[in-house]
């Protein structure tokens, strides 16, 4: 996760820098040069990286360039694209960038093949030149040809910077001396021209001339503009219009009439300037505007890119929301595409027309289709086009049953009776639709089956009512109608009074005796279900499993929120009923379930209660069956996962259909693809068995309030809102009966006795071939942590790729999959089960045996504020269709110390005497096959020793103690082994008095029976406690050293500026530290004390966790790294910045086709870089040898991977 600074686009294709972000060309004026391709620049942290986006956007490039300074700003030169003159790059173009951030300018060039035959490739000109103050605008100058920048410092001042030299030719303060939050340079051709627009820390903006005749003395305010009554953030101006425009803390945007800036003289503009616009629409602070002859684009902290209509008053015609928790921290606007950069650490493109029209509020978008049938309209449902599978909008139909027993079919604007019903049907129906092939035929229909109040059931095709059937359901109401396919059957499943379910099998075929035209339903009745006695008794939901080894399975849920598993049987008698082999009572509460539906050997089910649970059919155990010979089939659930806050009433779930980028192609290794065109079969079959069962990327279909939702729970966003008024009413989502969700949809529903529809039927409007771009946007980058991460964790490695769990401030855990040499990184899952942010976590990892570094599973249990506590059971394994891993999550249990609160009787009149508890730090104590004891510091000053069980999906609480009378901060285990094969347990707990006690736990009783609550005893007492510190231990590292004789006691004054917040070892004689003050820190321990062996300037702020590893890796001949032999390795000596860019072979920044030597840079964070031929010419006698490499991963206000290299040599060396 990283805060975004700035994004860049250059739309390279048609004009070269017509962009919202270079002021000094306005919209209309173009570079035109065809054939090359449009770029997206981002600056993330100290990293540049470069999109392209033709064909597809994708990231191509990025290289580090700042350092640690943070990018803020990039600005491409004008003038500058002309043919390469080095020979290794003839045939490229090129153009110069400036980039800056904090106090640092550097220039780079970017070099892209006219052909696009070449990915572009981004090349450092000169060193990095550091100011005394920070920069907060940069521009060329463009009447030199030298590299001359203009540049706006944070105290009112103006600066011209020779970058060759790296010193300033002019610099010239405002009569204003103050702080600036913002600045805009408007350059036209010379330093004369120059005009300076500074937002004041008094909410003012202020122009001024930094250049001109009297530039020795200090500048007087020309213009000055009053309005806004908070810190602006950003400025724009608009060459064209001569408009200025501004963002606020105060939650606005004003658009201002300043004139003509700039151009020869340095024109001030209008004498008085007027403000045009005041815009408000953010819900919070409006940190990036910009502006187009027509729109204002602007982008705040409620993760919100609002599009302003200028010529209409003022309106926002588009709400672009698509980031998690954070906001938008940078925005990039061309003619057609809007890019935002949100402190999620995510990247988003958007197809936005300058020329689109209006869109008018959200009330306004529902269509009346201007229902004109008998009766009030009851129940609606779409039709699917009979010619085509791919139903368009345009060619939807829609059916409408009234309370007068009439089926209606609305189809191009026009109302049509279809079936009349007896007066059996009246005041009461139910309706379902279903498209199916004609048997023997290609022939696609529509049945609609309606259910009366006494029983009768019509069925009868659309496009020829009047052959449909008659059957009888009993004698009482018919509570339900549900349609299921299963392979070319087609099952209708009607739910009647005292529970019963009644089955048929249906086929739709072709009259022979009337030329083929006319259809035929064939009719073969099944066994009916029954449903165990309830209050409400009668089948919601219901999904077909066909299974070879046990036959055809059936999944249901009832109104009583239960789950039910039915299996197929043959019986003699129809009136027998099947009854359940396993149930969920109530599993979904007292509302019903909703829908159920199976994905990839994964059922999925929906109910009232706000949540989806994934679930499985699996054999239970032999010994769990009292009296069972043969194991018995059993519904597990595996995981529960909630929806946005207050959606509570949840209809269906649909599958994302899962793509494979072309990023993800160049990730995989050369022997990956080798494996593949070799052909191996027996793997392959493999491989779809390990992914069969993997949990499916899905959105949520709900009721939040009064608008029908479709929910993204990995994305926490909202992808279609419609405004219906709420649950109760009938309704239909068009694509209808579709299993995967496209990215768009419509819906048509029924409210006070009219039909609406949330879009009238007509073509739906494309953007780019494909309607996401429009509403979702496409995602460059993927989002992570909208706020801090507070604790992270390594679980392995699968292949190339390391799988890392992050908690964040969001309350949210993510399951993260990171290639460190692309430094690509993939969302694989996010649990949202804590209520508080999260703390701190521990892990206990199982490798698959066999597998080959493909699979492994691994026990998560972590902890949060609220003292909550979640166990989780992840299986991460290579998925051979989308070519990278796939994370299954199976929750184990949950535990809360306030549990028995929560369900205590009018607990809002009683005073809770324990304040709420925060589980500050983790440990594993014990562990064995079916359970482990973790240790957890707490902020009541207790240390509590927990059991989890996974078997019996429980954690208890085995003792407390409060020992220490203060917050423990932190806690650490270690277990010993004497010569004679005995063991000892040590506890060490840490609380904010420096104190560091001992707790010897080898003598317990409980360790015998490891976890079982009627083992507990007493809280032993400390054995020995350590004056470690005058202020509180935020961080222990514990491991027992067979190599030192005795003790001995090590101090480092001042290791770090601030405070540490986090220590991890790398190695027996190697830890890393980190802290607040953004320093990384490699020491060494020997036998005469500790040594600083490196210091790294991280970028990431608040640093809160470490994860640290090591691992081996075998190079071949030739350089390449052969994944298959990866163990644990010793030494290391160098680091290396990785962080969202790609490492090459080398350990330096770049893509694969280049390599970048920046000696400024190893040299300003404390790396050396060294070459040792004797190494080189000895590994080359060589066919493979070992890569010994070490990574580091801060976490923080976003995250940093760092890599820390060894050489082979007897003494350690940080380079």
């Amino acid at each position: 996760m990283l805060t975004y600074k700035c994004l860049y686009c250059a739309e390279l294709r048609y004009s070269s820098h017509d962009l919202i972000h270079d002021s000094q060309k306005s919209l209309s004026q173009h570079i035109f040069t065809p054939n090359i391709k449009s770029s997206l620049f981002s600056g993330e942290g100290p990293v540049l990286t470069a999109y392209s986006l033709q064909p597809k956007p994708k990231a191509c490039t990025s290289m580090a360039v700042l350092q640690h300074y943070r990018i803020h700003g990039i600005r491409p030169k004008i003038l500058s694209m002309s043919p390469s003159s080095d020979t290794e790059t003839k045939g490229l173009m090129s153009t110069d960038l400036a980039v800056f951030g904090g106090k640092a300018i550097r220039l780079l060039r970017l070099h892209f093949d006219v052909s696009g035959a070449q990915h572009p490739r981004l090349e450092i000109l000169g060193p990095l030149v550091e100011l005394q103050d920070w920069a907060l605008d940069v521009r060329w100058l463009c009447e030199d040809t030298q590299p001359i920048l203009c540049v706006a410092v944070a105290h009112n001042a103006a600066l011209l910077l020779d970058m060759n030299t790296g010193s300033a030719l002019a610099q010239r303060s405002c009569l204003e001396g103050c702080l600036l939050y913002s600045a805009l340079l408007v350059v036209h051709k010379c330093w004369d021209d120059t005009i300076l627009v500074g937002g004041t820390v008094f909410n003012q903006l202020v122009l001024w001339k930094p250049g001109g005749k009297q530039s020795e003395h200090k500048g007087p305010v020309e213009r000055r503009l009053l309005g806004h009554t908070g810190v602006i953030f950003s400025i724009f101006y608009l060459q064209e219009k001569g408009w200025l425009a501004s963002a606020s803390d105060d939650r606005s945007v004003r658009v201002w009439a300043v004139g003509a800036l700039g151009g020869p003289g340095g024109s001030c503009g209008h004498l008085n300037p007027t403000c045009l616009q005041v815009l408000f629409g953010h819900q919070a602070r409006v940190f990036s505007v910009r502006l187009s002859t027509r729109r204002v684009f602007s982008a705040g902290e409620d993760g919100a890119c609002l599009v302003w209509d200028l010529a209409g008053g003022g309106t926002v015609v588009r709400t672009l929301k698509g980031h998690r928790a954070g906001g938008i921290r940078a925005l990039a606007v061309t003619k057609k595409r809007v890019a935002t950069g949100g402190a999620d650490g995510g990247v988003r493109l958007w197809q936005v027309e300058e020329n689109e029209d209006e869109e008018t509020l959200e009330a306004e978008k529902i269509t009346d289709l201007e229902f004109s049938g008998d009766g009030a309209p009851k129940v609606v449902c779409l039709l699917e086009d009979e010619d085509d599978d791919r139903t368009k909008w345009s060619k939807c139909k829609i059916a409408v049953c009234t309370d007068q027993g009439i089926v209606y079919q609305y189809d191009n604007g026009d109302w049509e009776l279809l079936w009349r019903g007896t007066p059996e049907f009246q005041s009461y129906c139910v309706m379902e639709t279903v498209a199916v092939r004609v048997k023997a035929s290609r022939r696609r229909v529509n049945l609609c089956a309606v259910g009366s109040l006494g029983g009768a059931l019509k069925v009868f095709s659309i496009s020829q009512p009047q052959n449909g059937i008659f059957l009888q359901v009993g004698s009482g109401k018919i509570y339900s109608l549900i349609w299921q396919t299963g392979g070319k059957d087609l099952y209708l499943l009607a739910s009647s009074a005292e529970g019963h379910v009644h089955r048929w099998c249906i086929d739709v075929t072709l009259n022979p005796n009337d030329d083929g035209c006319s259809l035929g339903i064939e009719v073969n009745r099944l066994p009916s279900f029954v449903l165990p006695p309830c209050a409400k008794r009668w089948l919601t939901a219901a999904v077909r499993l066909p299974s070879e080894a046990e036959g055809v399975l059936w999944v249901c849920g009832d109104r009583r929120g239960s789950l039910l598993l039915f299996q197929d049987r043959k019986t003699d008698e129809i009136s027998e009923g099947l009854t359940p082999l396993s149930c969920l009572f109530g599993v979904h509460g007292k509302q019903g379930v909703t829908s159920v539906c199976e994905y990839d050997g994964l059922l999925y089910s929906t109910g009232r209660d706000g949540c989806v649970r994934v679930f499985r059919v699996h054999q239970a155990p032999q010994e769990s069956l009292e009296g069972s010979r043969k194991d018995s089939l059993q519904l597990e659930v595996l995981r529960v996962q909630r929806a946005c806050k207050g959606m509570e009433w949840l209809e269906k779930v649909l599958i994302m259909k899962p793509t494979n980028s072309e990023e993800d192609n160049d990730i995989i290794n050369e022997s990956e693809s080798q494996d593949r065109t070799q052909g191996h079969g027996d793997d392959d079959k493999k491989f779809k068995m390990e992914n069969k069962g993997r949990e499916a990327r899905f959105v949520i279909f709900g009721f939040h309030a009064f608008h029908f939702v479709v929910w993204d729970p990995v994305r926490q966003e909202r992808l279609l809102v419609v405004p219906c008024g709420g649950g109760h009413r009938s309704w239909s989502v068009w694509p209808p009966h579709k299993q995967i969700w496209p990215g768009y949809g419509a819906l048509v529903f029924i409210k006070q006795g009219t039909v609406l529809a949330s879009e009238p039927p007509g073509e739906l409007p494309r953007w780019s071939g494909s309607v996401t771009a429009r509403n979702e946007g496409w995602s460059l980058r993927e989002g992570i942590h909208g706020r801090g991460i507070g604790c992270v964790c390594r679980l392995g490695s699968v292949k190339e790729w390391e799988i890392i769990v992050t908690g964040g401030e969001d309350t949210s855990l993510t399951v993260l999959a990171v290639h460190p040499n692309s430094g690509s990184v993939k969302v694989l899952s996010i649990i949202t089960d804590h209520i508080s942010s999260v703390r701190t976590m521990a892990v206990l990892t199982r490798q698959e045996s066999g597998t080959q570094s493909q699979s492994f599973s691994a026990l998560l249990v972590s902890a949060s504020g609220r003292a909550q506590m979640q166990c989780y059971r992840l299986y991460v394994v290579w998925d051979e269709q989308r070519l990278a891993p796939s994370c299954q999550v199976v929750q184990v249990a949950g535990h809360r110390l306030d549990e028995h609160w929560e369900r205590r009787r009018n607990r809002h009149k009683m005073v809770k005497m324990d304040p709420e508890t925060r589980y500050m730090s983790m440990a594993v104590l014990d562990q064995n096959q079916h359970s482990a004891l973790v240790v957890l510091a707490c902020s009541d000053g207790a240390v509590r020793l927990f059991s989890v069980s996974e078997s019996k999906h429980q954690i208890d609480l085995l003792w407390e103690t409060f020992h220490h009378q203060r917050c423990v901060l932190s806690v650490a285990t270690c277990s010993l082994e004497d010569g004679k094969g005995n063991r000892y347990l040590l506890l060490f707990s840490a609380a904010t008095d420096g104190q560091i006690a001992v707790w010897d736990l080898t003598q317990t009783t409980w360790l015998s029976s490891l976890g079982s609550p009627s083992a507990s005893a007493t809280p032993p007492t400390p054995c020995l406690i350590i004056a470690a510190h005058q202020s509180g231990v935020n961080s222990l590292a514990v491991w027992a050293d067979t190599h030192q004789d005795g003790s001995c006691l090590w101090n480092v004054p001042l290791a770090h500026a601030a405070p540490l917040t986090s220590l991890k070892r790398l190695k027996s004689d190697l830890i890393v530290t980190a802290s607040c003050d953004q320093r990384v820190c490699l020491w060494k321990l020997c036998s005469t004390g500790i040594s600083c062996r490196g210091v790294l300037c991280s970028h990431v702020a608040d640093a809160a966790g470490l994860a640290a590893w090591e691992k081996q890796v075998m190079l071949e001949d030739d350089g390449k790294r052969n994944p298959t032999s990866e163990v644990n390795c010793g030494r290391m000596e160098s680091q290396t910045c990785l962080e969202g860019a790609k490492l090459g072979k080398t350990g330096g920044w770049g893509g694969k086709d280049q390599e970048v030597t920046d000696e400024a840079i190893r040299k300003t964070e404390n790396l050396k870089m060294e070459e040792e031929n004797t190494e080189i010419a000895s590994c080359e006698k060589k066919k493979a040898r070992v890569e010994k490499t070490g990574w580091v991963l801060v976490c923080g206000q976003g995250f940093q991977l760092l890599q820390v290299t060894n050489k082979h040599g007897d003494e350690d060396e940080t380079n």
